[in-house]
């Protein structure tokens, strides 16, 4: 058994927490993202019917996140969940128990540990503090669950023993309790103690931020908190008589302060639904002004643009005024701004006071620019460019006449009960896109890849079969094409019949490119992987979304309406921003089962309609007419399908096209329009 003092002992034991989600919850984590958190996994809440995995893995917190109910669970939480323990000191030696741990109860801590140690009122009495009074460190505390109130003090009579001030004065460090720690103990990266000369930031009374003063520390060893989650100067959101900026660190909060400006920082960009759910509660006194950090890496920078998003979405929705402005122009943060250009740091938060009024010319002239005279070359330009955008054919003889020659730029939406193979037409349409030369680019949310590839494997079985007079029988299922074990009973007619499919579908697999994902997938993703698609291929694609519903919301507090307007309406943004069609498939209201397909089937959003530029329905012949049964309808090989346009923005809406539908092998045959 391993002895260790308790401040090891709770550090030890926070490295397992990984094994203890496996062992006690049955989780084992996949992925490490380079934001550094695992793959989606159910949430651990009991109060949490997690029907969509929401739940995530912090690696470098060592706790996990839910993204809808808002739960964390460190190791320490669930110890104290199974084993009935609430008090923090009792999970941690249980935590001790399990690990084989045993804590050393020898008052044997150095003066920096002793600091860490919460204050009851019998210590504050020794040390001479009032416990009526506190250091004026005006912030939020989420939870606190130590008292640090003398630590600071002797940190902050300790500040002249460092000239570490990154550019702030004694006045501001003053305001904000902040001191100074010669032998601060902590670990670095790889678990050993040691001892930083460190400037300690207090976050409230019992949490602060302690900063490493070596120049030459690495990334990982320059910060560590201490304490519960708090968002540093939350007062100021209310006692702010000027636009507020929001940064990161809460040295950048105190570099704008410096400068004269009014600021909070989040500590963390993990923070950013913290600050929104207490800016929920109550609402700032002032504008807020997003000025996050600049990052010379594309992965960090992504990292600070997706909290950017996140926040700036948040306020939206809160109806909370706010601005963009990096105050700090050629530099990373408002620190090395305020170190390296003071008077011009000053000079732009000073600037900052105007913002309202900048913005309101701004948007005066934007206005005012918006007349169609001044759009009047851009609609020539188009007209010039469409040369280049000719719709994509669907290789369906019949719906491309139908619709003037094809798939053009704009979001086509196809709906249909389910057993009509939306998603099999769909991806039929994808593998002739793609073997005519062009791109395709497939967000599937609901099948696997292995999934879609046997479909269109197997539907040229069938192809193949017909076209040279094999016997049919020979063809095969998209569980017959991957269930390896029946391939050993095939004749060799059989296996060279697949031999041949999966040569034929090779051909042009190169240009398909199928992302699969269960509800983690959202309108934001796919506009970024459109994006790298151009950027990396120079080739516009046709987009494709199998389906609309179960695209990740944007909003989880939305409703399921309100998240597939979004969606749609996202969806046509970004057909329209590249250029390309999208098709999206939807699912139907169950109540259209016996109908005759019409728009009010789409389900859950009457954005479909209106944002559509084409609206394409599937049903079964003779569907909506006295006595139809799409039960005997299912039973018939082949279907007898009807494709039905309900909206088409450019041409003709009402025309019917009749397939003919192979099930069994995922196959559809174009039979001209329906009479």
């Amino acid at each position: 058994m391993v002895t260790m003092s308790f401040e090891q002992a709770i550090d030890a034991i926070k490295e397992r927490t990984e094994d203890y989600l496996r062992t006690s919850r049955g989780v084992i984590l996949k992925g490490h993202y380079a934001n550094g958190t695992s793959r989606a996994f159910k949430c651990i809440s009991p109060s949490h019917d997690d029907k969509t995995p929401s739940m995530f893995y912090s690696y470098s917190k060592h706790c996990a996140i839910c993204r809808t109910c808002k739960a964390r669970y460190g190791i320490f939480d669930m110890i104290g969940e199974d084993y009935n323990l609430s008090d923090f000191k009792e999970q941690v030696k249980k935590g001790a128990e399990i690990y084989g741990i045993q804590i050393d109860s020898t008052p044997r801590r150095s003066r920096a540990e002793e600091d860490f140690r919460p204050m009851d009122g019998q210590n504050r009495a020794k040390t001479g503090q009032n416990t009526d009074t506190q250091p004026h460190t005006d912030v939020y505390t989420h939870k606190e669950e130590a008292d640090y109130t003398a630590y600071f003090e002797e940190c902050k009579r300790r500040i002249a023993e460092t000239d570490y001030h990154r550019g702030l004065s004694l006045e501001t460090l003053e305001r904000h309790y902040i001191g100074f720690d010669p032998c601060f103990k902590t670990r670095d990266q790889n678990g050993n103690f040691v001892t930083w000369r460190a400037l300690i930031i207090p976050t409230s009374k019992g949490s602060f931020a302690a900063r490493n003063t070596d120049a030459n520390a690495g990334h990982g060893d320059r910060y560590r908190k201490r304490g519960a989650t708090q968002i540093f100067a939350y007062k100021t959101l209310q006692t702010a008589s000027k636009p507020i900026f929001v940064v990161e660190g809460e040295i950048d909060s105190l570099s704008i302060e410096e400068a004269g400006g009014a600021a909070i920082g989040l500590g963390s960009y993990d923070n950013v639904p913290l600050l929104l759910k207490l800016l929920e509660a109550k609402k700032p006194s002032q504008p807020l002004i997003i000025a996050f950090d600049v990052e010379a890496e594309p992965d960090k920078q992504q990292r600070v643009d997706e909290a950017e998003k996140k926040l700036s979405d948040g306020l939206e929705r809160l109806s909370i005024p706010y601005y963009r402005l990096r105050p700090f122009v050629g530099y990373h943060d408002a620190n090395e701004a305020l170190t390296m250009d003071r008077e011009a740091f000053t000079e732009a938060i000073a600037g900052a006071e105007n913002i309202e009024k900048q913005a309101e010319e701004e948007e005066r002239a934007a206005y005012l620019a918006s007349n169609t005279a001044a759009y009047l070359q851009q609609f020539i330009n188009g007209i010039a460019e469409s040369v280049n955008t000719e719709a994509i054919p669907t290789g369906f003889e019949t719906l491309d006449k139908v619709l003037d020659g094809g798939l053009y730029e704009g979001l086509h939406t196809i709906g249909a009960i389910s057993s009509l193979g939306k998603t099999t037409l769909i991806m039929q349409v994808a593998d002739m896109v793609a073997e005519s030369g062009r791109d395709v680019l497939i967000f599937s949310l609901e099948m696997a890849r292995a999934e879609l590839m046997s479909k269109s494997i197997s539907r040229h079985t069938l192809q193949q079969a017909m076209r040279d007079g094999i016997d049919t029988r020979n063809a095969k299922t998209a569980r017959g094409i991957t269930d390896g074990k029946r391939h050993i009973n095939y004749s060799r007619a059989e296996n060279e019949l697949i031999r041949a499919a999966i040569t034929a579908y090779g051909a042009y697999a190169e240009r398909l490119y199928i992302l699969e994902g269960v509800g983690d997938i959202g309108t934001e993703q796919i506009r970024e992987t459109v994006e790298k698609h151009i950027r990396f291929t120079g080739r516009r694609p046709l987009v494709i979304v199998d389906y609309m519903q179960i695209v990740a919301p944007y909003n989880e507090r939305a409703t399921d309406k309100q998240n597939t307007d979004k969606c749609v309406l996202e969806l046509k943004r970004i057909s329209r921003d590249f250029k390309l069609p999208i098709i999206a498939i939807s699912s139907f209201n169950r109540t259209n089962y016996r109908e005759a397909v019409s728009m009010e089937a789409f389900k859950e959003s009457g954005a479909v309609e209106y944002s559509s530029d084409t609206l394409i329905g599937l049903q079964f012949k003779g569907a909506g007419k006295k006595d139809f049964d799409p039960t005997e309808e299912k039973r018939k090989d082949p279907r007898q399908i009807e494709l039905v346009i309900l909206k088409n923005r450019q041409g003709k809406v009402g025309d019917k096209i009749l397939f003919e539908y192979y099930p069994m092998f995922n196959y559809f045959i174009d039979k001209g329009l329906s009479k």
